[in-house]
């Protein structure tokens, strides 16, 4: 149960019209936040330093408008309180600039990487890694030790941190994620905005609507300011990841530009500056996670539902709806085109061949493409439903 995917799989279980299975799976996140101080990576026990990016108060707004039920939501929002507390203090938050990164708590290899998948030369993502370090050692400062021909302390930081982000890997945060606890990302700040927002529409609901929705509120403009003054670049038009530790934005195109749309935090000039820009990442399968080749998963030629969605619905929300819904078709006709092949919806595509074969050319994550995947079917009955409008 991992804790971002399963945003998605409860909006498609809501379009579904299955509430009551949406709200046991935000049940099981709510025990998560009680029991074990926030919701984690998913489930097992190795888990239990990191958590992901951060959608239960959207998963909690989404069941409450679809039950109704005003004492479970009652319930739940002391819960959605420590999640956020979890994301503003340090070493989450970055108390120069007021905004939050991601931050495993743990040290040393993640677990699942060492007892995770093997090439077909028996190869894990370190063994992989340590290779590439290797043949680029002007990018192993800090990160690779050629004398012991081992990966130090601070990659495994930086390594677990950004499986933290659900990015894992790409090499938006330096090579591999490494430099992930130096930057302040969209992705995160966005959805913390949307949480802030969401929280004061949950105290509205319960009649707390006075000072406690207020306070709320003003947290969000606060994060809103500040995403806007220094995570937007005007010279490309796109919303870059902020490298506190230089001060200056990293240029590195992502999918993530369309999240201050999809969160509301884009003005009216800056989302229609991220909409002329789409022919980056516009492709013939929907949108590509980013410019960049790098054989991670998380780079082009990859695409991945969550995305398409943030894109989809970020357009629609600024009234670009001829391109939201032209990428919409171009996803879900990829998908009914692969499906026919294939005879299932899987986890990745490449969405410039507009195909689920991947392993060719994805060098970094896990080269197996997991069937039915749950957030694909979720964002599926999510596009197709905007598309019957």
């Amino acid at each position: 149960m991992y804790g971002w995917d399963s945003y998605f799989i409860v909006v498609g279980l809501l379009r579904d019209e299955r509430a009551a299975l949406a709200r046991s799976v935000v049940d099981d996140f709510l025990y998560e936040v009680r029991h074990y101080g926030g919701v984690l990576n998913a489930n097992r026990t190795y888990y239990l330093t990191r958590s992901q990016p951060p959608l239960l108060a959207e998963m909690v707004v989404a069941v409450y408008h679809a039950t109704g039920d005003r004492a479970w939501l009652a319930g739940a929002r002391d819960a959605l309180v420590t999640v956020h507390d979890h994301w503003l203090a340090p070493p989450h938050l970055i108390p120069s600039i007021g905004l939050s990164r991601y931050f495993d708590h743990g040290e040393g290899p993640a677990p699942e990487v060492v007892a995770g998948e093997r090439d077909a030369a028996g190869a894990n993502h370190y063994d992989r890694v340590r290779a590439w370090f290797r043949a680029n050692p002007a990018a192993a400062a800090g990160y690779y030790s050629a004398e012991s021909d081992e990966l130090t302390p601070l990659f495994y930081k930086g390594d677990r941190s950004m499986r933290e982000s659900g990015f894992d890997p790409t090499g938006r945060f330096g090579p591999f994620g490494a430099d992930v606890t130096r930057y302040a990302p969209v992705c995160l700040n966005a959805l913390l905005y949307r949480m802030e927002r969401d929280l004061a529409e949950i105290d509205q609901a319960l009649g707390q609507g006075g000072k406690n929705a207020k306070d709320w509120l003003a947290l969000a403009e606060a994060r809103k300011a500040r995403i806007e003054a220094l995570l937007w670049d005007d010279a490309a038009g796109l919303y870059f990841d902020y490298d506190f530790e230089s001060g200056r934005r990293n240029p590195y195109p992502f999918a993530t530009t369309f999240w201050p749309l999809w969160a509301g935090v884009a003005s009216r000039a800056h989302a229609t500056r991220v909409r002329g820009n789409l022919p980056l990442f516009e492709r013939p399968g929907g949108i590509v996670t980013s410019t960049t080749v790098t054989g991670a998963q998380w780079d082009a030629p990859f695409g991945w539902a969550p995305l398409q969605l943030f894109a989809v619905h970020g357009l629609h929300r600024y009234g670009f709806d001829v391109d939201a819904d032209r990428i919409a078709r171009a996803w879900l006709s990829m998908l009914v085109e692969d499906f026919e092949r294939r005879g299932t919806l899987v986890e990745k595509y490449d969405v410039e061949r507009r195909t689920s074969d991947v392993a060719g050319k994805l060098a970094f994550g896990y080269t197996s493409n997991e069937i039915g995947f749950g957030w694909t079917n979720g964002v599926a009955l999510e596009l197709l439903a905007g598309l019957s409008r």
